[in-house]
């Protein structure tokens, strides 16, 4: 009898994994004095209310890893309007998934301890763990938790969500993950220690509190904590497709392995947080048309801290570095850049090439706090940068310190150097965006007389005036770029033109047949091809020809793809 009850309770935590599925098709409270299997929800405009009940996948005393958790607590495919409190899930590869579903309401649910693997290595292990939201819209995640997990909360192609006070730290892989996931609101989140890394390990394994990828734009996080990660807030870029237009004020991403912000993608704001004692505090690299004000970066790269992949002579590091990427059209103002071992801010070329193939260009640098750093200010392969009103308080080096290739810098007296708190780009440029080969183009700042404004049309001399007007004889892509000083103020703005020539085109004056897409995995051609191309004509997008072609790749392996016409490889191009 005694042998039989052992096996009994050996086998209850495989028991309660493989419970029959509960479905979900009206208004349900759980029991909180049971426990559950699987609910899948069937029905959308249902509420779901789990008193506190429990579904339980795997217990923590089963012997099972859990690396080798199985199932999903709750599941719903297709369904909106449905509101999930106050249950928790624990013993799961994932806790919650919904699928194509709006306006969802998902408050006080637990999803910590599911699919957990601190040990794995570099590069993908799945989206699991807490929550996964895929095609999900227009919903709420209030209040909820998912800790020792492998992600917290994914957003997948997720659109118009809010996200408040909800606590997703302590994850292996990410605490939140967006992944073609647009105009989403996070406020007030602790999502930090997002890390998977060894003793004496460096880069921490790409794991970090915040991932931004795959175009998800025009997103908003306020005042998340994002502190303890490998970064704090990572914008990557693996796969080529750039994340833009994201806002980010008063978040914490400090004591971060690597970087407290790492960013490779343009068009992104950084107001009033803090990114402070990591390696680096902002790493901004490909990073054009930024805008970095009343951000704290100090006591970064310090010995006796994070001090990881030094890069600036000396083995420095700095607060805020633009680096290993392009910077144009960048605003760096009132921002407080103290004791970092290295530079308070490095703007930085191309160095292979020494500044040919991009410089930093276009740079204003105004009223930033530097003290106490090695050099206060650290450039080369610059050219066009403005300073006005920056403090430098004892740095030990320089308060500037201009390296090879660092041209057109210019000081404007303190009394130019007033500013407002506005941390929007006020400042537009009216003008062409697609010229013809020999067309003359003209471009102005629209505004009274008052406005003192400058401009750059590439590397050409500087000119003055409301306006300034080109023309350009040979097909091209070329950048404008401005600066512009109202009321003490200074707003840099900028505009890329393209150059063309009307020429036969090829590839896009039809349906989009003969094109080719090719899955590549780390540069190498994939032995598995998942990503498929759908082609539609965009009337309003060409700018040679008739008409482009608009591609949507679904579904997409997540890596990069190549798109070749024609697919027999027919077309001979003279000469």
């Amino acid at each position: 009898m005694l042998r039989f009850l052992a096996c009994l309770l050996l086998m209850t935590p495989v028991a309660l994994a493989q419970q029959a599925a509960m479905e979900v098709t009206s208004d349900i409270r759980l029991d909180p004095a049971r426990t559950y299997g699987t609910l899948i929800i069937r029905k959308s405009g249902v509420t779901i209310d789990g008193q506190g009940a429990w579904l339980v996948g795997a217990q923590p005393d089963s012997g099972i890893a859990s690396k080798d958790y199985k199932g999903i607590a709750i599941l719903a495919e297709g369904v909106s309007d449905v509101t999930l409190r106050n249950v928790n899930a624990r013993g799961w590869d994932t806790g919650l998934v919904v699928r194509q579903g709006s306006r969802w309401l998902i408050e006080n649910c637990n999803f910590s301890d599911n699919f957990h693997d601190p040990d794995f290595g570099w590069g993908e292990n799945g989206r699991r763990g807490g929550i996964l939201l895929d095609r999900v819209t227009h919903s709420t995640l209030l209040r909820n938790r998912a800790n020792r997990v492998w992600d917290g909360c994914v957003l997948l192609n997720s659109d118009d969500n809010l996200l408040v006070d909800n606590d997703f730290s302590h994850c292996s892989n990410t605490c939140l993950k967006l992944w073609t996931a647009s105009r989403n609101s996070i406020r007030n989140n602790v999502l930090s220690h997002g890390i998977r890394i060894a003793p004496n390990e460096v880069h921490a394994r790409d794991s970090t509190s915040v991932l931004i990828e795959s175009g998800s734009c025009f997103n908003t996080l306020l005042h998340n904590d994002c502190t303890h990660g490998g970064d704090g807030i990572f914008v990557r870029v693996l796969n080529g497709w750039c994340s833009t237009d994201n806002y980010f004020e008063g978040n914490d991403c400090s004591y971060a392995n690597n970087n407290g912000v790492e960013c490779w993608a343009p068009r992104n704001t950084f107001v009033a947080n803090k990114a402070n004692h990591s390696s680096y505090g902002f790493w901004l690299g490909g990073s054009d048309q930024t805008r970095l004000i009343r951000n704290e970066a100090s006591y970064n790269g310090l010995a006796a801290g994070h001090h990881n992949s030094p890069h600036l002579p000396d083995s420095g590091h700095a607060g805020i570095v633009f680096m290993f990427g392009s910077s144009s059209h960048t605003l760096a103002r009132g921002n407080r850049c103290v004791g970092n071992n290295g530079a308070g801010i490095a703007l930085i070329g191309d160095q292979g090439s020494q500044g040919k193939k991009w410089k930093a260009w276009h740079w204003v640098l105004q009223n930033n706090r530097l003290e106490d750093n090695r050099w206060g200010i650290y450039g080369q392969y610059a050219d066009w940068i403005v300073l006005a009103g920056n403090s430098f308080v004892h740095n030990t080096v320089a308060d500037m310190q201009w390296a090879e290739g660092v041209t057109g810098v210019t000081e404007l007296p303190a009394g130019d150097a007033e500013t407002v708190s506005d941390s929007r780009a006020s400042v537009q440029i009216a003008g062409p965006e697609v010229l013809s080969v020999g067309q003359r183009g003209t471009w102005s700042v629209p505004g009274g007389e008052d406005l003192s404004v400058t401009w750059q049309i590439d590397d050409q001399p500087l000119q003055q005036g409301l306006k300034v007007t080109q023309q350009f004889d040979h097909p091209g892509f070329h950048r404008i770029g401005v600066n512009v000083v109202a009321s003490g103020q200074m707003e840099p703005s900028w505009r890329n033109v393209y150059v063309v020539e009307d020429v036969p085109e090829l590839g896009t004056e039809h349906s989009g047949a003969g094109w080719e897409i090719t899955d590549f995995h780390d540069r190498v051609r994939s032995d598995q091809q998942v990503s498929q191309a759908t082609f539609a004509a965009a009337n309003q997008s060409s700018l040679v020809g008739q008409q482009a072609l608009q591609v949507a790749i679904t579904p997409y392996a997540g890596f990069r793809v190549a798109l070749t016409w024609p697919q027999d490889r027919s077309l001979r191009i003279p000469g």
